[in-house]
Formats: structure tokens, C-alpha cells, sequence
């Protein structure tokens, strides 16, 4: 989150509602927005009427707790609507100011019952410390949604009950693919059961293509991604780079029949140590547009071959930096 167009506008709408008597709560992390809002800003909110807390805020001591970060997006309106996805509250994620190029992202609304799961998810997180108020918002019944198709299931997942739940999804959609697994994610720090499990997908013939950014936002996480890239593609698996600019989209879709939108990075930090959510999709219409954004996403890629030219195209420094960042991968 950060101070601007895109959440100035929102602050002007939440702020109204409060004033109408609205239960408006927002909860950002502490260690990210560290740089990007003043020490106070959780007071300036409650002034506005606007209930707020930040989630490990930086002390002055030392603590092994920011590892662990709220990198959960949510947006529950009435307990009927919900948004999640891979926006935050920055204008490099509207286009309204450029930082990397072109910002490219997704994210998705959720009407009717799965709601009920990404409010309980935002509770969780709110009363991380306390009893979560689970009855006083999750009691009231929600209507379907008009001419709803599928299935869709909200998970989280939380670095601190042992249970890889993001990892474990994406694995056993590589698992049970039989045409094709189409990926969109902003950073690829793999471990070696997620590595084996796209190579291997790859090998018994699925179709399975990575996009990840062109222009990166981190140069060293960039630069670990590119260590992966001549396994993954001597296995088959397909990686192309989206050239207008860094895509932070999170998506995961396989055979045209299920899908996964959300927060959930293929890296360590997101897999092992954040707090994350995302929504899993079988069989609803929006999966069918997912691939068409896909498809038009790849229009403007460079397919990246099997070559050191083509892997590192020249960036000697990059090459090396590459190499000497394995070794702390999943502190990076």
C-alpha cells in the first residue's frame, strides 16, 4: 500500500462509508509498507473512522517474526462480495505512474457463498492475536450468485502450522494435468519437489509454459529465476518473458478446466514463509478467459531457449550474481 491515486480515491470512498456508520477495518503489513507510509498512519485512519492494524510492524530488535509477512490481498464487501488477486494499493498497479514498464497483474471477484471463506481468511489475519470474531460476520446467510457455473474454493495459507498448502495445490495441478498447465508468475525461486514436478509434467508430455517478467522489479530475484531456466526447459517446460514490462499476476490454469488466482508466488518466501491466499476454480466461465489472457499475454513475449545467450543475453554480472544467490535461495 501506498500513498497515491489509486488509494487515495479508495481512502475517500472508505472514509464516507465510515462516516455512514460502515464497519470499515484495514490491515496492512509492516515490514513491506515500511518505506512507503509514515509511522502513524494506522491513527490517521482511526480518525477518519476507519478501524486499522498493521501486521509486524518493524521494531528496533531483532527478530527471526519478519520472515514472516501478511501478504495476503482481501476485500470483502458485506460479506457477499469478495476481491483477491496479486493488486495492491500502488499506482505502478493501475499504470498510473511506471516504475518497471508496463505493470501487468490479475486479480478476481467472488459473489455468493465462497465469500464466507475469504472473510474467515481476513479474520484470521485481523485477530491474528486474539478469539476472531468468526460468528459475528459468518452467521448470516449469503445468496448464490445468478447463473453461477462451477466450483470455486478460497484457501490461505500460514507459514506457521507446517503445512505447504500453496505448494501442495500447484503441485497437484502439475500432478494430475493431461494437456496443459499455463503459468503466470512474477518470480521463480523453485524447491526441488516443485522443480521435479514441472519437469516432470513436461516430460510425460504435458504442455507446460511459464511467463515471467521481462523487466524485473528485483534484479536478484531476477537473476534466480534465470538459474532455473536450463533444467525447466531441457525437460520441456516452456518459458517465455513478457517484454512491456513486469507481470505480477499470479495464475495457474490446467486444461481449461481448473484454475488458481491469488498471492501465491512460485518462490520461497511466498511458499514457506508469508501468509498468502488464493482462490481454486473448477469449471467456472472465467477460466475460459484466463486462457485467452494468457494466449494474448504470450503475443508479447520472447521465448526464452535453451542457450546461455538466450538465458542471460549477455549479463555477465547477472550470470554470476546468479550463481553466488543460490546458494541463500530461500532467504531471498
Amino acid at each position: 500500500m501506498d500513498e497515491g491515486l489509486m488509494w487515495g480515491r479508495i481512502l475517500e470512498v472508505l472514509a464516507r462509508k465510515a462516516a455512514q456508520g460502515v464497519d470499515v477495518r484495514v490491515m496492512y503489513d509492516g515490514t513491506c509498507e515500511f518505506s512507503t507510509l509514515p509511522r502513524d498512519y494506522p491513527s490517521r485512519l482511526e480518525a477518519l473512522g476507519i478501524q486499522c492494524k498493521v501486521f509486524s510492524p518493524v521494531t528496533p530488535f531483532v527478530s527471526t517474526h519478519y520472515n514472516y509477512r501478511d501478504h495476503r490481498k482481501i476485500l470483502v464487501i458485506d460479506g457477499q462480495v469478495g476481491f483477491t488477486g496479486g493488486v495492491n494499493l500502488a499506482d505502478e498497479y493501475i499504470n498510473h505512474i511506471e516504475k518497471y514498464g508496463r505493470w501487468k497483474d490479475s486479480a478476481l471477484m467472488l459473489e455468493g457463498e465462497g465469500v464466507r471463506s475469504m472473510t474467515a481468511l481476513f479474520l484470521q489475519m485481523w485477530c491474528i492475536l486474539c478469539q476472531p470474531e468468526f460468528e459475528q460476520f459468518l452467521s448470516d446467510p449469503i445468496p448464490a450468485a445468478a447463473n453461477a457455473k462451477g466450483f470455486v474454493v478460497p484457501y490461505g495459507d500460514c507459514p506457521l502450522d507446517g503445512e505447504r498448502v500453496g505448494e501442495m495445490v500447484y503441485m497437484d495441478m502439475l500432478n494430475r494435468a493431461r494437456k496443459y498447465v499455463h503459468i503466470i508468475t512474477p518470480y521463480l525461486i523453485l524447491d526441488g519437489e516443485l522443480e521435479t514436478a514441472l519437469r516432470f509434467a513436461a516430460e510425460r508430455g504435458v504442455d507446460v509454459h511459464l511467463i515471467l517478467p521481462g523487466k524485473p522489479d528485483k534484479w536478484f530475484v531476477y537473476a534466480l529465476a534465470k538459474t532455473h531456466y536450463k533444467a525447466l526447459i531441457s525437460s520441456g517446460v516452456k518459458i517465455s518473458e513478457w517484454q512491456p514490462g513486469f507481470t505480477h499476476a499470479k495464475i495457474v490454469i490446467a486444461d481449461g478446466v481448473e484454475a488458481v488466482a491469488g498471492t501465491i508466488n512460485l518462490d520461497y518466501r511466498s511458499l514457506y514463509h508469508h501468509f498468502e491466499n488464493a482462490v481454486w476454480m473448477r469449471g467456472t466461465d472465467c477460466i475460459a478467459n484466463m486462457e485467452a489472457d494468457f494466449q494474448d499475454t504470450l503475443t508479447r513475449c520472447r521465448r526464452v531457449e535453451q542457450t546461455k545467450e538466450s538465458i542471460w543475453q549477455g549479463k555477465k554480472l547477472l550470470h554470476l550474481a546468479g550463481i553466488l544467490l543460490k546458494f541463500i535461495a530461500p532467504l531471498v
